[in-house]
This record gives C-alpha cells, sequence and structure tokens, in this order.
C-alpha cells in the first residue's frame, strides 16, 4: 500500500492550512518548530499482548473521524497490536487523501522503535519469530534483547523504522520516537546507557538526513520522572543530540505520559539543568526540545468516580463540557508547556464528543494552578 505523494511530510504551510478549517478552533492549535500542532493528537496503543482482542476491532474510522474532526498530530508505534495500528493508520490516511479530505503536509505522523514487533496475526512461537527475523537476520544479539521483547540496536531501529513506513504507506515520518530506553537502562548502567544512546541517536541523524523522518525523539513510561535508577537525564540526551548532530541536531521532542493521577513532569523536580534542579517541562523548555504528552487519560482509570464540581468550576467556567473525560482532555490540553496531548479512542463518535472541547478556550493558568490545590 502507499500513498499518494507519499514523500512529502508536514510543513508548515499545510499544517496552517489544516488548522485554518476549523474556524472555531482558534485555541485549539499551537506553533511548535514552524509547524502547527492540534492541542489533542489520535493515539493507537491498546495494551499488549492480548493476542486475538487485538484483531476483533479497528482504528480505520477513529482515525478517519479524528482528522475531519479538527486533530493533525497522529501517534503510533512499531508493536503496537503488531503492526496492525501503523496499518490501519495507512489505510485511512488512503482513504483520505483520495477523497480529498486532507493532504500529507497538513498532517503531523509519528511512530516509535525499540520493542520488537512481532507480526500479524501473532505468529504460532514468538521466540522463533525473533530468532528469525531479527537474530538470524542479524539486526541485534540475543543479548541486546531486554525481556524478549525491546531492542536500542541501531541495525534493528533503522530496520523497525523502515518496516513502520511501509506499513503506513509513506515514505518519512515527522517524528520518530526512540521507544521506552529506560527498560535497557539498569542492565547496561548508565555509561553504556548513554554511549548506546550516542550510537542511536548518530543513526537517528544519519536516517534524518536520509529522509526517513524529519526530527526524532525519545518517548518514555518513567523514564524522565523515576526517582531511581531508571532516571534519564534530558539534558544528557541533548549534549549527545549535539556531540553527534551539531547545532542543527534533529532531537526535537520526547513523549512522556501526563493525566490528572499522574502528573510529575509538572510537579516533581526530577531532572536538572546546568545543575540546577527542575521538573521535566522546565527542563525540556530551557533545553528547546518539544513536550508531547501520552495517556491522558489513563486508559480510562480516571474515571472510576466522578470529578469534583470544583474540578469542572476551574477547568471550564462556560459549563459547556459535558463529561469527565472532556474535563480530563481539557486539563492536559491546558498545560502549559505541552503542545499536544495525546488519547486512544476507536469509536468515531466519542471521538467527535472529544474534540467538543475544541470549541472552548484553555483553562488560563491562573486557574489551571488552583487544581494543585484541590
Amino acid at each position: 500500500m502507499e500513498i499518494n505523494n507519499p514523500m512529502s511530510v508536514a510543513t508548515t504551510e499545510g499544517t496552517y492550512t489544516f488548522a485554518k478549517q476549523f474556524s472555531s478552533y482558534k485555541d485549539f492549535y499551537i506553533q511548535h518548530n514552524d509547524l502547527i500542532f492540534s492541542k489533542l493528537g489520535i493515539g493507537t496503543f491498546n495494551k499488549e499482548p492480548y493476542k486475538e482482542e487485538n484483531y476483533v476491532f479497528e482504528y480505520m474510522a477513529g482515525v478517519k473521524e479524528a482528522v475531519l474532526n479538527g486533530i493533525n498530530l497522529i501517534d503510533t508505534a512499531s508493536n503496537y497490536r503488531y503492526g496492525q495500528s501503523e496499518t490501519e493508520i495507512g489505510i485511512a490516511l488512503k482513504e483520505l487523501l483520495e477523497e480529498g479530505k486532507v493532504k500529507r503536509e497538513e498532517l503531523i505522523l509519528c511512530s516509535k522503535g525499540g520493542f520488537i514487533p512481532l507480526s500479524y496475526p501473532f505468529p504460532e512461537n514468538p521466540y522463533i519469530w525473533i530468532e528469525e527475523n531479527i537474530i538470524e537476520a542479524g539486526l541485534a544479539t540475543r543479548e541486546d534483547i531486554e525481556l524478549d521483547q525491546h531492542c536500542m540496536r541501531p541495525d534493528f531501529l533503522e530496520w523497525s523504522c523502515k518496516e513502520s513506513l511501509k506499513r503506513v504507506g509513506v515514505e518519512s515520518f515527522d517524528i520518530y520516537y526512540l521507544h521506552n530506553p529506560e527498560m535497557q537502562l539498569l542492565k547496561l548502567g548508565e555509561e553504556a546507557f548513554y554511549k548506546e544512546i550516542e550510537n542511536i541517536f548518530e543513526r537517528f541523524e544519519q536516517l534524518a538526513d536520509e529522509g526517513l523522518f524529519s526530527s526524532y525523539g525519545v518517548a518514555v513510561w518513567n523514564g524522565f520522572i523515576s526517582k531511581d535508577m531508571e532516571n534519564i537525564s534530558l539534558e544528557k540526551l541533548v549534549q549527545i543530540a549535539q556531540k553527534v548532530g551539531g547545532k542543527n541536531h534533529r532531537l526535537k521532542y520526547i513523549q512522556t505520559p501526563f493525566n490528572m493521577a499522574k502528573t510529575d513532569i509538572f510537579t516533581m523536580p526530577t531532572q536538572s539543568v546546568n545543575g540546577e534542579a527542575c521538573t521535566l517541562l522546565q527542563s525540556a523548555h530551557r533545553l528547546g526540545i518539544g513536550v508531547l504528552s501520552s495517556s491522558s487519560l489513563l486508559q480510562m482509570n480516571l474515571f472510576h468516580k466522578s470529578f469534583s464540581a470544583e474540578i469542572g468550576a476551574v477547568l471550564d467556567d462556560s459549563m459547556k463540557l459535558q463529561s469527565d473525560i472532556q474535563l480530563a482532555l481539557q486539563f492536559v490540553r491546558s498545560t502549559p508547556g505541552i503542545i499536544s496531548s495525546l488519547f486512544g479512542s476507536k469509536v468515531p463518535v466519542h471521538i467527535r464528543h472529544n474534540c467538543e472541547i475544541s470549541a472552548i478556550k484553555s483553562a488560563p493558568a491562573s486557574k489551571y494552578n488552583l487544581l494543585y490545590r484541590l
């Protein structure tokens, strides 16, 4: 499968043209690195590895609905549903492009490499699949693979990126992430870990030169906020990128969880820059790195009980938001320092409901900060 004009990437003009279509969404877009991002992005993660459960639904209708409702940031990874999420994004994009509903340069497409994707349908014996497709192919050794699922060798990551591009049907991503590298930190030790990061960033700079992606980043779960040996220094990552890529290096973004129950990136001084302790958001701002947040709804675990009326009043003084899900998305969308926040949904009516928050303004900083006192 190939998308018409697959070599194009997101552009300033394209993303701006996309945003202008939605005249009521004046507070729903933000410019960063010469691109216009929607403040919400659509994610395609589903809990792994429930094999058959990952085959009984699809993201195609959801991706199309998101784009038609003003979302231009689409996020996935090579291992999401064993590559099916990427494939379905490709099908949805092909249909949207052929219908004239969107242009490639209006969309910001992101994927990730690091986890072994296996394949669809799920292989009868995943260990044999890894042996044949990774080890015997010379992409990595057994020692390079952590917990039978994660690999950071540059050859593996290059292969993974190229396979992802084939599945999505494009020749270039806008952002390509190293996925959850903290999984290898304890095993490798700090010195060897950052040396491997250097090898990866050097390869990523080469791949960016070749046009496989416009910029790269690092996507984590606890990697930037952990208080133990899994903590990754964003300052060190930027220094490594500068070493291998110079002042015009392509390390531009990080992706990290943030939601109403997991606020560490905004509240906890887990990073430092020039010897000064700071939060991850402060660190990213000082280092010139864009922050995209994931897990905005914490896989729906935020909603075991209803939010208080005070939270609703702070986040939405217009009283237009109708659900706790909308309030949770309004919370992440209003957080200073975050470019865009991802949510996952497969159901078009749910996506339309979520996108209704684009019609109201973000909570102002003065009110937003009150939430941390409630």
